[in-house]
């Protein structure tokens, strides 16, 4: 079930008031309006605002949801490729202007070589595991270009967890990894299926894209435990 394609839809198609609810392993519901996924650039955290002027060239978008970054650069006049696996999100990316947009999975495509790869609200999430991450940036490479630049974001939610007076943090024993977190999609009473999300601290990103060839650098912190990094290959 395409939960958050029904809810872009909808919104789009001006549907508002119904509420898109993320449901995590880490206990948690989040209320998001879709009016999130429609940002103009002015909305946009300034992690995202600092990716998309650094972007060159032509640009896969990963994970472009409604289209909002690959509108951004296209105004820029950057040729921009949008990919997502939700039917629902490339059609609302379509009607609002975006050139070229993909309903595939990032792991099953393989066409074009890319100047810039941008997987933007925590885009590295869709490696699903840490130990995933070398296999998934491994697969990015391959459709880099050579000379090219991958822009991600993450976040280290180490401090989502409780810590004891010498400073351990419990983390429980059921992971692998503390950023290794289970959401599903709820809308308008119709729940998707459960996946796999990867929250990863920028020292765990570094050592994985060094397996596979790529250098990590931190461009930029954000205000949330949160940070901007581009992979490069070495």
């Amino acid at each position: 079930m395409d939960i958050l394609g029904k809810a872009l839809e909808e919104f789009h198609k001006g549907k508002t008031g119904y509420p898109l609810l993320s449901h995590s392993s880490l206990g948690e519901t989040q209320e998001l309006n879709p009016d999130y996924f429609f940002r103009d650039f002015n909305q946009m955290p300034d992690l995202e605002k600092h990716a998309l002027s650094l972007a060159t060239g032509n640009v896969l978008d990963v994970g472009c949801g409604a289209g909002s970054h690959s509108l951004v650069l296209q105004e820029n006049g950057l040729e921009v490729t949008g990919l997502d696996n939700s039917e629902g999100a490339i059609r609302v990316a379509l009607e609002r202007g975006v050139q070229h947009a993909i309903c595939e999975d990032i792991e099953n495509f393989n066409s074009g070589s890319f100047q810039t790869i941008l997987l933007l609200m925590n885009g590295a999430g869709l490696a699903g595991t840490l130990k995933h991450l070398p296999a998934f940036l491994s697969h990015l490479s391959h459709v880099l270009a050579s000379g090219g630049q991958i822009l991600l974001d993450s976040s280290d939610i180490i401090y989502v967890y409780e810590s004891d007076e010498d400073g351990g943090v419990w983390v429980p024993g059921n992971l692998e990894y503390y950023g290794e977190v289970r959401y599903k999609w709820e809308y308008r009473g119709q729940t998707g299926p459960e996946f796999g999300w990867l929250f990863v601290d920028f020292n765990s990103l570094r050592e994985a894209a060094g397996k596979v060839g790529l250098t990590a650098e931190l461009l930029l912190s954000g205000p949330h435990y949160d940070y901007l990094a581009r992979l490069t290959k070495v």
